[in-house]
């Protein structure tokens, strides 16, 4: 669901594609799945089915890492969740601040996954004084006039925007200027950033508005395959077959033996 531009993704020396990055996470996902269900190898075909993707892409994007598995065993899992963390920079703690605490910057908050991929919420913003100072998720929401200071407290160099569309490029332009080079950008609304810092979009309504489409389209298959039927229901009869003129009158279609 994330999309976005990338200036200046951290694996292009390794000359690592966009597209496989972009699989990573999903076999890290499935790998630890595995891991925690104790599984010791995995073939391509049962780990590219539980990614989503096809066999051959999983086993061209590991080559990438320098990962070929071993014929009749497969990958080992543990090896492959170190490899991927490495590679995606998840061995290391990643301290980030969420700004704009609403419903949605709240949830974030309160989301468990963070802390287990190596993501550390440092600090929760907010631009409302009334907000300052209350406990979101076990931590006090701090005001935007203290973000500069936050950022530089805590080394933090990826935020997430989680602010209305109309605040989201003064809130985005305040945390470049304070150092931060990653943003995860939630508000509704398209970001300009400098080169140098990268910016990933999540929109929940276009993802909803690409399902409504599908789903339109469906119907209107459905709707094409019941005109069909229809149509064959009420076909008329085929006219009969003229019948052949003999000696002695009509000869039927089929003589009687």
């Amino acid at each position: 669901m994330a999309t976005g531009r990338t200036h200046r993704p951290a694996t292009r020396s390794r000359g690592i594609p966009e597209a496989t990055v972009a699989r990573l996470p999903l076999y890290l996902r499935a790998l630890t799945a595995l891991s925690e269900r104790s599984v010791p190898t995995v073939s391509s075909e049962e780990l590219a089915a539980a990614a989503g993707v096809n066999s051959a892409k999983l086993r061209k994007d590991f080559s990438y890492l320098g990962s070929y598995g071993t014929r009749g065993v497969g990958y080992d899992v543990e090896y492959l969740v170190y490899q991927i963390s490495r590679e995606l920079g998840l061995t290391q703690d990643w301290p980030v601040v969420i700004v704009g605490i609403g419903n949605l910057g709240a949830a974030l908050a309160n989301y468990g996954g963070f802390a287990s991929r190596g993501f550390r919420v440092a600090a929760l913003i907010d631009a409302d004084p009334a907000m300052a100072g209350k406990p979101v998720a076990g931590m006090p929401v701090q005001h935007t006039d203290e973000l500069e200071k936050i950022i530089s407290d805590n080394g933090v160099s990826i935020g997430v925007i989680a602010t209305p569309a109309g605040a989201a490029q003064q809130v985005c332009d305040r945390l470049v200027a304070a150092g931060v080079t990653s943003i995860l950008n939630f508000a509704p609304t398209v970001l300009t950033v400098p080169d140098g810092v990268d910016v990933r979009k999540v929109d929940l309504s276009i993802e909803l508005q690409i399902l409504a489409f599908h789903e339109q389209r469906k119907a209107g298959e459905e709707s094409s395959a019941d005109s069909a039927d229809d149509a064959e229901g009420t076909a008329p009869p085929a006219a009969a077959k003229p019948h052949r003129k003999g000696p002695d009158g009509d000869v039927p279609a089929v003589m009687p033996a």
